[in-house]
């Protein structure tokens, strides 16, 4: 069977190839940038969080404020669990589990 090429019947697969691989690089890479997340809008992330289990903690019960609390923490050791499964250590993997947590107060 005779494969169709835009280009036409002479062109070249591994140019093809190349543009297209090319092409998902520079995409992925374009999305890495709009949806990352940094250390500072974690902080932000995580002062969220301690806002809204002390007030509804104050209007609400305080069981409510500890379950909110709770289960931030319980993702974030989650993420630490993930991090050191994956064979990162140190400094780096609670880094990483800290923005992953608490780094969605980018969007906010």
């Amino acid at each position: 069977m005779v494969q169709q090429w835009p280009e036409g019947p002479a062109a070249d697969p591994e140019a093809a190839r190349e543009r297209y691989d090319s092409d998902m690089r520079a995409t992925r890479r374009t999305m890495r940038e709009v949806i990352r997340a940094d250390v500072p809008a974690a902080h932000l992330g995580l002062a969220i969080v301690v806002v809204a289990s002390v007030v509804l903690s104050c209007f609400a019960a305080p069981v409510v404020g500890v379950c909110v609390g709770g289960a931030f923490a319980a993702l974030f050791l989650a993420a630490a669990a993930v991090m050191f499964l994956r064979g990162i250590r140190g400094r780096n993997a609670w880094r990483r589990a800290y923005v992953f947590a608490f780094g969605w107060a980018n969007w906010v």
